[in-house]
């Protein structure tokens, strides 16, 4: 496994982080940011769900990320 099939694999859990819907999925499951507040940010849920929030919110260099991984495979096969 090289550092590219590294980089390939976090942009996908990247992706994966970027199209869950709040109503839908966090939210039934409290996972919803409103509920972690203070202390509990530093539990292994808080930092997981301010994860999947602050990857939410980076959607264009995510995107951007996504074209140039996909020039780069089109190019070197």
């Amino acid at each position: 496994m090289g550092f590219w099939t590294l980089l390939e694999g976090c942009l996908l859990l990247a992706n994966a982080f970027a199209i869950l819907n709040e109503e839908r999925f966090l939210v039934p499951r409290g996972w919803s940011f409103q509920e972690f507040s203070g202390v509990r940010r530093t539990s292994l849920k808080g930092q997981l769900i301010g994860l999947i929030y602050a990857v939410q919110y980076m959607r264009i260099p995510l995107m951007a990320a996504n074209t140039i991984v996909i020039v780069v495979k089109l190019v070197s096969g």
